[in-house]
């Protein structure tokens, strides 16, 4: 296992499922970890600090060092006050793992706009404030002087990359936090900050609502959320600094670094091209149509499979 001695880590989302098992990792390989977690239900209403505790408490009970934060991450000052905890208690901060995210799938038709802008704001509003707030920290150490090692790694989603059906809010979201993973891994990679991230397949409560319940097999178990935890040590370890801007699929044992928007079918014309001609060349071209894949093919290709067949 890398080492993360010395090292102050934050896991938002971290006191249940995906969240818990890297908040676990981290401390395991040596890091001191802020666990936060607002303890609401799958749909983002409530809070408990139950959740976060109980995660301190396992961390501690193995000899490891953790804290609890209860902020909501679609909180700006909520997030800016996540990372003064971390540097305030331990001196430091690392690692940001956004992981925080809350589920209200709905056709498009039928989707109130309370539903879009609850999981957007959780979402892409929720990695986006710790990351700026974590960032603004490491311009800051590195200005001064400082040998900088950060690390920010997003959690997205097959939702995201390879879009599902009754998930538009989810998907877009989902969508985003892959865009701004690009755009922040080239945008922080001059103060020595890292960005990459995730999109796991996991039972978790947000996937036993989507997909149902999904027994746990005998022997290894692919969607296991533990899984998705040996990515995030390796990526954190300080060896892993050439690695930024990548999106890494994961199901059990497969780990597929994916490729995003790249050049594709190329109509060309050496002017601006009239409509009917250009409507001509694309039947021509596509002449059984052409439409998204959907999910599953695109998993399956990835090294994935329907979590429904499980």
């Amino acid at each position: 296992m890398p080492t993360l001695d010395g090292k102050v880590a934050i896991v938002t989302g971290a006191g249940r499922g995906i969240g818990r098992e890297h908040a676990l990792a981290l401390a395991r390989a040596g890091a001191r970890v802020l666990v936060n977690d607002l303890g609401g239900d799958v749909s983002g209403e409530g809070a408990d600090a139950t959740p976060a505790q109980q995660v301190v408490a396992e961390i501690e009970a193995a000899g490891g060092t953790a804290a609890a934060n209860g902020g909501n991450v679609a909180d700006f000052a909520d997030a800016r006050r996540m990372v003064e905890q971390a540097v305030e208690t331990w001196g430091r901060l690392d690692i940001l793992v956004n992981n925080a995210g809350i589920l209200r799938d709905r056709m498009l038709v039928t989707m109130e706009e309370a539903d879009w802008d609850a999981v957007i704001a959780v979402h892409l509003k929720g990695h986006f404030a710790p990351t700026h707030h974590a960032a603004a920290y490491w311009r800051e150490r590195s200005k001064a002087g400082d040998e900088v090692r950060g690390r920010v790694i997003n959690t997205s989603s097959p939702s995201g990359v390879f879009g599902n059906v009754g998930q538009a809010n989810y998907g877009a979201a989902k969508a985003g936090i892959a865009g701004l993973t690009l755009i922040a891994a080239q945008e922080l990679a001059r103060y020595g900050v890292t960005v990459n991230c995730l999109a796991p397949n996991a039972r978790t409560r947000m996937t036993e609502q989507a997909f149902g319940e999904m027994p746990v097999p005998d022997g290894f178990d692919p969607i296991d959320p533990a899984n998705m935890a040996p990515l995030v040590v390796a990526l954190s370890a300080d060896e892993a600094q050439g690695i930024t801007g990548q999106v890494f699929f994961v199901w059990g044992g497969a780990v597929n670094a994916l490729r995003g928007w790249e050049s594709g079918e190329l109509f060309l014309a050496e002017e601006r091209w009239d409509a009917d001609a250009l409507l001509a060349e694309l039947l021509e071209r596509f002449p059984d149509g052409v439409a998204p894949e959907g999910m599953l093919p695109s998993m399956q290709r990835a090294g994935g499979q329907s979590l429904r067949t499980l």
